[in-house]
């Protein structure tokens, strides 16, 4: 960097290339940390199976994921609600894929998680699932 010139006086120039290379690090590091952020902290202590379900990312932007907590609270994609038909139907007119995984405390009544399959499959929903944890 240039501070004096005999000829013309002070020079001040700024070099930019190492404030752009730090942008750019924190930049990366931003987008490899965002998704930890981003996941569910809702806590659900889901059923244990034994055997190997079919595995689908609950990660997936696409699946539309309904929680049943044992508190009596529903979430729908990490939103809580109280009306389930109202808040499933404006996520089912909004997804492409209408893939809806049910999330339920393995202490909820079978009968509310079949109320949460039967209302997304009434409101359009192609694939429906229900979330459990596999012991090995």
């Amino acid at each position: 960097m240039k501070i004096h010139n005999r000829a013309r006086g002070a020079i001040s120039e700024i070099n930019m290339i190492p404030m752009i290379d730090v942008m750019l690090v924190i930049l990366i590091i931003f987008m490899i940390i965002t998704p930890f952020f981003v996941q569910s902290h809702i806590k659900v202590n889901l059923p244990k199976t034994t055997s190997s379900p079919e595995t689908i990312s609950s990660n997936d932007s696409k699946i539309i994921k309904i929680t049943l907590t044992k508190n009596d609270d529903i979430y729908v994609n990490s939103r809580k609600t109280k009306n389930l038909e109202k808040e499933l139907s404006l996520n089912l007119s909004k997804s492409y894929e209408k893939t809806v995984l049910v999330e339920a405390d393995k202490t909820i009544p079978v009968q509310e998680v079949i109320t949460a399959l039967d209302t997304a499959k009434k409101l359009g929903a192609g694939k429906v699932g229900i979330s459990v944890i596999t012991e090995r």
